[in-house]
């Protein structure tokens, strides 16, 4: 319990305007937006530390995300908030109409002081239909998603071996899973990083 006050405390300083740097406060591998917070929730209960919206409006470092439960929330972006939109970044490369999750610790006022946020994150469950030049089209639940290879930041994992910049290994008809960045209102994203089997 001293860990989670501990936080709250570094969280609530830095969403009141003290210097936190980033921390270790959160995992910003695309992998721990779709974690489960080791915080004793109910089953089936959700997670109060956790948003997940499109951000209708941004003001100052405050952004209001319109859920897909239709419930509007606030997220504080802080000193401490780490930031991923394919690789790591800064608040300035988020934008209005951006989908996020983010993770983080609810202040008295309701708001989320973000130690996490993740910037239109998709994760994919999908076969690969055509492979092509610094490209894969994949079929996503009878959707057509065009998945783009991104020079210096895709990677491809190989029956859990370490990830690899190597993605010649792909083949039509695999099954894979993607962790990506998704173009807001296409059916494109860049590829962070594809599991499949060799």
């Amino acid at each position: 319990m001293p860990q989670t006050l501990d936080r709250r405390r570094l969280l609530a300083t830095a969403a009141l305007g003290g210097v936190v740097g980033a921390t270790g406060l959160g995992s910003l591998a695309p992998d721990a937006a779709f974690a489960a917070e080791a915080a004793a929730i109910e089953p089936g209960a959700p997670d109060p530390n956790f948003v997940e919206g499109r951000i209708s409006k941004i003001s100052g470092h405050l952004l209001l995300v319109l859920g897909s439960d239709t419930v509007l929330h606030s997220i504080r972006i802080t000193d401490g908030t780490s930031i991923w939109k394919l690789h790591p970044t800064t608040f300035d490369q988020v934008a209005i109409g951006d989908g996020l999750y983010a993770r983080g610790v609810r202040l008295p006022d309701g708001t989320l002081a973000a130690d996490s946020v993740w910037v239109n994150i998709v994760n994919l469950h999908a076969h690969i239909a055509a492979v092509g030049r610094n490209l894969l089209h994949l079929d996503h639940k009878g959707q057509r998603i065009v998945a783009h290879v991104v020079q210096g930041r895709s990677a491809a994992v190989y029956n859990g071996t370490p990830a690899v910049s190597d993605l010649s290994l792909l083949r039509v008809g695999r099954h894979v899973q993607v962790l990506g960045a998704w173009h807001p209102d296409t059916n494109e994203i860049d590829i962070a990083t594809v599991y499949a089997a060799a």
